[in-house]
């Protein structure tokens, strides 16, 4: 039975800035990388007898990286960035009323 924390190994090398970079696509002219906020664990174990492993991972569009005759430009993806800005404002907002609420006591 081949080693499963070698094989997740070998594969796991094939993450990293690969999974968060794209490959760059061509549009008329205008040069398009993609990229990912990228999270991946791997586990396993044995023992008694007892072998078993299992991974996970997620991938978040945070934008692209935009190459006109201008010159390099990221664009964000607007609905990651909605997504991470409400709670950061809704969170910011609390912090600021508690601290308000105590300097006026």
């Amino acid at each position: 039975m081949p080693n499963i924390a070698l094989e997740l190994g070998k594969q796991a090398a094939d993450f990293g800035v690969k999974s968060a970079y794209g490959e760059p696509q061509d549009v008329d002219g205008v040069s398009i990388t993609p990229v990912a906020f990228t999270y991946s664990g791997f586990g396993g174990g044995s023992g008694d007898g007892a072998e078993g492993g299992g991974g996970g991972g997620i991938s978040v569009p945070v934008g692209v990286y935009v190459r006109r005759e201008e010159g390099l430009r990221f664009e964000p993806n607007i609905v990651t960035l909605l997504v991470v800005a409400v709670p950061f404002v809704w969170v910011a907002g609390r912090a600021l009323s508690r601290i308000i609420r105590a300097l006026k006591k």
